[in-house]
């Protein structure tokens, strides 16, 4: 019960579009979400967060203006809309959550496991 569970991964074409979702737990719902991406022979990379109630949120500056975070009014589904994708847009995203919003990977104390993005012709 106490995990988040990443889902709405795949394959698309680049200029395609995809939507993630974050399942979050109930009791996890007033933390901060956010999403990373880790690719192959790359650090993990901060790609947005969300606060309670979306009142704050952040992007990496690689996915300003392409990605939109958002979360249910419920708080226990926090979405990333992803645009205009490109092959450099593969990896896998995780969510995490932590009591403050960032960017930086050390912050935040759980994890999901992942879905895989694959963005090619």
């Amino acid at each position: 019960q106490l995990q988040l569970v990443e889902s709405g991964g795949g394959w698309v074409q680049p200029g395609g579009s995809l939507r993630l979702a974050c399942a979050v737990p109930d009791a996890w719902k007033y933390l901060s979400v956010a999403w990373f991406r880790q690719a192959p022979g790359k650090e993990r990379e901060g790609v947005s967060y969300i606060g309670y109630g979306g009142v704050s949120t952040g992007y990496g500056n690689s996915v300003r203006g392409r990605f939109t975070t958002y979360r249910d009014d419920a708080q226990t589904t926090v979405y990333l809309q992803m645009n205009n994708l490109t092959p450099e847009d593969t990896a896998l995203y995780l969510c995490a959550a932590t009591n403050r919003g960032s960017l930086s990977p050390s912050l935040y104390i759980h994890w999901g496991q992942g879905t895989q993005v694959t963005v090619s012709l």
